[in-house]
């Protein structure tokens, strides 16, 4: 691999790409449905992205041994999936993820199953993957990739921006269904009053790509739209009166 910063960018945003095309056909078979998922809204994960650089950067020089590509392939992405579920969750009150209810899960971030998959797939990154993104990048000429990788960058950056926002909102509801869980409902509008300013916020996709989230919080979150909706309507009411 060509190691200057235009190769490894343009790699990682492949990677992150089609990390994303296969977190959509994993999760559209488990769900039967179209799960368009993801934590950002660019057609990206950036943990796909990430891995494949990691695994490139530390196993191309044993790419000799196709079990050492595997077995430290497996720890590698291991400990990325369980460290980056660790913070997110830290960060935004939730888990994006959660493997609980598999026997093979471990503290409900990372299970048995996914290793063996990541292992297989660091091997396919080092023997079959990277020679032909290589290939593919060798077609354009250093200025087009350049530019590329330029207006690539200022999109990814923005939607990071823009997605750390919405989820960082999000949060906040969360944060209020949880508490609904143990307050008796009547008191629900005085609780959210005091919380309006966080809360009020548009209906987001992270519903749709994280089905479990809304399924945990399905009545809470209910309950909150409710009086969201009601709250407006008096308000536009007492506007025209």
């Amino acid at each position: 691999m060509n190691f200057n910063l235009t190769n490894v960018f343009l790699t990682f945003i492949i990677y992150s790409f089609f990390g994303y095309i296969l977190e959509i056909i994993v999760c559209s078979l488990s769900y039967k449905k179209i799960v368009n998922r993801g934590f950002l809204f660019g057609p990206w994960c950036p943990i796909y992205g990430v891995g494949a650089l990691l695994i490139l950067l530390t196993l191309l020089r044993y790419k000799y041994n196709v079990a050492l590509v595997f077995i430290f392939g497996v720890l590698i992405t291991t400990t990325i999936e369980y460290y980056t579920s660790y913070i997110l969750e830290k960060i935004f009150h939730n888990k994006w993820w959660d493997y609980s209810n598999r026997k093979d899960s471990i503290n409900g971030r990372i299970c048995i199953g996914n290793m063996v998959g990541f292992g297989i797939g660091s091997v396919a990154i080092i023997y079959v993957a990277e020679p032909l993104i290589l290939s593919f990048l060798g077609l354009f000429h250093r200025y087009v990739l350049n530019i590329l990788a330029i207006i690539l960058a200022l999109i990814f950056i923005a939607d990071c921006i823009y997605s750390f926002i919405i989820a960082y909102a999000l949060r906040n509801r969360i944060i209020i269904a949880e508490e609904l869980k143990t307050e008796k409902i009547k008191m629900l509008p005085a609780l959210i009053k005091d919380k309006i300013k966080y809360i009020n916020i548009k209906r987001i996709r992270y519903f749709k790509a994280f089905p479990n989230l809304k399924k945990k919080y399905n009545f809470e979150l209910g309950e909150i739209k409710n009086w969201l909706e009601e709250n407006s309507k008096k308000k536009k009411s007492s506007k025209k009166d």
